[in-house]
């Protein structure tokens, strides 16, 4: 790979405008392309954290009635110096970081030489990034409200190979024109001829907005908020449990018929995270519009607040994920998420991956199928897939009454038997819950079990509280690897997971059967498994001794 030398190496015009980089001789590879530096707008959101504290030294004044004392000022001075250092260096940082594209020139001085993206950067010590443009697999502009308000965005270029984020180029921050511009450059090689079909895939759907309390966030929302509150108010010394009126409220639920305040406060939750969840549905899929920008790449636009553009090459997509959490299955929707390289760890593929928002199951496999370009595995006839065993239902059957049942009915007994009569009516009444509704989702998560083949796919399906069915592709399988326990073992099963270096990259098929399993990885994925297995050898002559 050839990188372009520093300024004021051998072969620089001296004559050259500042940061306008090295001038090419005569007969180099590549063109002269000028350096282009980040927007000046970068320092201010570099300042964005001084909201944190300044906020909880306002709060903290308006609690005391303007009272700041000894520590506040401690903090405004440590903030202050902060906002100096920090102030600085994003200068410099500023100053010393740029970026350009490199094209080589046409001709036999090109050679085998590739376009490159350049990045270099660094404060003490220099660093000098060189990409090939053919190695870039995903584009994501991601601007937050602050980037927002000031009109500028991040450019992630994810790479092949950036599973990790290690090989990953940011640049922040950008005007979104020049960003806009930078993307289209940087994509500029990919195959431009025009796809057959439509290229948008699907776009938001307002009427999508009643799945949006079908989520784990109508209930954990409002816990997750209300430990955020606690702790930032907490932070700056104010003790929740003492205010006034949260001793009031508790009091008097406390001294109120509980058979009526409970469930009224379960609707309240509910209330207050189903509009919690519809706000964070319109935020995170406003402008939603999944398409394909050529032959070559998908492109996903979405956010309100934060806006995110995730671009996925065709080459680096390995799959698609349908997933069905419980409540969401239950309301007849869906939602679809990439199997893709490129897309950083993690934590990052699973903001990145998203393709569709909680949605009708059958716009999620007509989208799931788009992304394919082909029918979804499995949508015609679900059916289709294997079963697993009866034994796989008896494990999961004894999990839940090992797990569940058995504990909550032990403690709750126990402390009837030391304490109270009434617990010991807890218990029962526990255990015969809690056995119906273990047995129940046993049998669902039994039911939901399957994997198959599908022309160039595997497909596997697992899962209760989150029905998962996974259509990878069979030629992007790395690995194999057989996962057994004690028990398994004893039952004859066993646990494959198929290692791609895409998305989770691991995707698990639970309790097989243990004699069926290396023959369905072997089909699955030839060349992988057939030096380990052992074949069965002729059948013997009767009447010759075995050696």
């Amino acid at each position: 790979m050839s990188t372009p030398r520093e300024p004021g190496a051998p072969g620089t015009d001296p004559g050259a405008p500042a940061g306008s980089g090295p001038a090419a001789p005569p007969g180099a590879p590549f063109e002269e392309t000028p350096w282009r530096r980040l927007d000046p707008r970068t320092l201010l959101v570099h300042c964005g954290w001084m909201a944190a504290p300044l906020g909880s030294l306002a709060l903290t004044a308006l609690a005391t009635g303007g009272r700041i004392n000894t520590e506040a000022w401690i903090t405004l001075a440590a903030i202050s110096a902060s906002f100096a250092v920090l102030t600085t260096l994003g200068l410099i940082r500023w100053a010393r970081t740029e970026f350009r594209i490199t094209i080589p020139r046409r001709g036999e001085g090109a050679g085998g030489a590739s376009p490159t993206f350049d990045v270099r950067s660094g404060l003490l010590t220099r660093r000098l990034r060189s990409v090939p443009l053919h190695r870039i697999r995903t584009v994501d502009l991601t601007a937050t409200p602050v980037h927002r308000v000031l009109g500028v965005t991040v450019l992630r270029a994810g790479t092949a190979g950036s599973g990790d984020g290690s090989s990953e180029l940011s640049l922040e921050a950008l005007a979104v024109p020049e960003a806009e511009r930078l993307r289209t450059e940087l994509l500029a090689y990919a195959d431009a001829e025009a796809v057959a079909n439509d290229p948008v895939v699907a776009r938001i759907n307002w009427r999508w907005l009643r799945y949006a309390p079908l989520t784990f966030w109508v209930i954990g929302g409002v816990f997750v908020v209300a430990g955020g509150a606690y702790r930032a108010l907490d932070g700056i010394g104010i003790e929740a449990w003492k205010l006034g009126f949260v001793q009031r409220a508790f009091t008097e639920f406390g001294a109120s018929a509980l058979w009526l305040t409970i469930p009224a406060a379960l609707v309240v939750i509910l209330a207050l995270g189903s509009v919690g969840a519809v706000v964070l549905y319109v935020e995170n899929w406003w402008s939603y519009c999944l398409e394909w920008t050529d032959s070559r790449t998908l492109r996903v636009r979405r956010g309100l607040l934060t806006t995110r553009a995730v671009t996925i090459e065709r080459a680096r997509l390995r799959g698609v994920v349908l997933r069905e959490p419980l409540l969401l299955r239950a309301g007849g929707g869906a939602l679809v998420r990439a199997v893709a390289g490129g897309l950083g760890n993690r934590e990052e593929n699973r903001k990145r991956s998203g393709l569709l928002p909680p949605a009708p199951r059958a716009e999620a496999l007509r989208v799931a199928g788009g992304t394919l370009r082909s029918p979804f595995p499995g949508s015609a006839a679900p059916a289709a897939l294997t079963p697993h065993p009866r034994v796989a239902l008896r494990r999961r059957r004894v999990r839940g009454l090992l797990f569940v049942v058995l504990p909550g009915t032990a403690v709750l007994a126990g402390l009837g038997a030391a304490f109270t009569p009434v617990l010991l009516h807890c218990a029962w009444i526990y255990a015969l819950v809690t056995t119906a509704l273990s047995l129940w989702l046993a049998r669902d998560a039994y039911r939901n079990l399957g994997h198959g083949l599908d022309g160039p796919y595997l497909v596997a399906r697992s899962g209760t509280f989150s029905r998962d069915t996974v259509a990878l592709q069979r030629d992007a399988i790395a690995a194999w690897t057989f996962s057994t326990s004690p028990f398994t073992r004893r039952a004859g099963l066993v646990t494959l997971t198929a290692a791609v270096a895409a998305g989770e990259d691991g995707y698990r098929i639970p309790d097989l059967p243990a004699a069926d399993a290396p023959g369905f990885a072997t089909t699955a994925a030839p060349g992988i498994l057939e030096e380990f297995l052992v074949r069965p050898g002729p059948a013997p002559v009767p009447g010759q001794r075995a050696r």
